[in-house]
């Protein structure tokens, strides 16, 4: 019987790797063919002869926004946007968290507080509403119109305090005895003992703010304050040359397919995630689980 049940597990467990080995290879396929394309000739691409592997290799795509001045605006745009948003999400998500996760014996009003912040995930006060808000603020067309609306990212907070809640209490319990108060206990504590929650929010939040670019269109006047989600966004819908004057770049732009240009920006786009998930990924896991609703 337990050969039976070793046969059986070993046989469900490969069954497993090869079907999230199957799921993983047509994830990653669609970014293969765009890096191909980004690589492949104009006359290659009009054909439809790349698929996985660049045909006719060049580099025109790359060249081309190498001297792209809005795109490399909006790549520092999205860059500032990324380390302000992170940091501030990072500092209030904590900040937020950790009275929450405390016992009502030490805040009275923490479940009220709890669902307030709950519903504000489900209801939202509208698009309008958030509209005239950072306008009457006078935060339209500047950074913080594309930071400070979610400077509280209430699912990283929910995420943080459960955490927080799975820790030993004995810990906060000693410290107190010998003591400490509650900025001793958040910084020497909970927070070096919350790593795992940490790298799983940091990487929510920093993949919210590379990605997002509905703000971006409707907060930002001057196309050269998008970030690079919102400038990718309109050139993937509207591909215009006739802002394009520069003969060298017009020259370009003839050996050059638009499709190329798009894949080269969407690559480059994706880049900065790609490099960063890898430093993340073996806290993510441990950080969801662990800070998962708990009853």
């Amino acid at each position: 019987m337990v050969e039976q049940k070793t046969a059986g597990r070993a046989m469900f467990t490969g069954f497993n790797y090869m079907f999230l080995s199957f799921l993983s290879v047509i994830c990653v396929l669609p970014l293969v063919n765009v890096l191909a394309i980004s690589f492949s000739s104009k006359g290659a691409i009009e054909e439809g002869l790349v698929t996985f592997f660049p045909v006719e290799f060049t580099v025109y795509a790359y060249q081309h926004i190498a001297n792209n001045q809005v795109f490399q605006a909006s790549m520092l745009v999205s860059v500032e946007r990324v380390l302000l948003g992170v940091g501030l999400n990072f500092l209030l998500t904590i900040l937020t968290a950790y009275p929450l996760s405390r016992e009502v014996s030490q805040f009275r009003f923490r479940t009220p507080y709890v669902w307030v912040f709950v519903f504000t995930m489900l209801f939202s006060g509208g698009l309008i509403p958030s509209y005239v808000l950072v306008k009457e603020l006078g935060l339209l067309n500047s950074i913080w119109a594309l930071v400070l609306p979610g400077a509280v990212p209430v699912f990283n907070v929910v995420l943080l305090l459960n955490f927080f809640r799975n820790l030993p209490k004995e810990l906060s319990e000693a410290a107190f005895i010998d003591g400490a108060g509650h900025w001793s206990i958040l910084w020497r504590i909970m927070i070096p003992l919350s790593l795992p929650a940490q790298a799983t929010v940091t990487l929510f939040a920093t993949v919210g703010h590379w990605n997002e670019w509905f703000n971006g269109l409707i907060y930002m006047n001057n196309p050269e304050n998008y970030p690079l989600s919102s400038y990718l966004q309109t050139i993937i819908i509207r591909f215009d040359l006739s802002s394009i004057t520069d003969p060298a770049q017009l020259e370009a732009m003839s050996k050059l397919n638009d499709r190329a240009l798009r894949s080269a920006q969407i690559f480059l786009g994706a880049l900065p995630i790609l490099v960063i998930y890898p430093f993340l990924q073996r806290y993510f896991m441990t950080g969801i689980v662990l800070g998962s609703v708990k009853e």
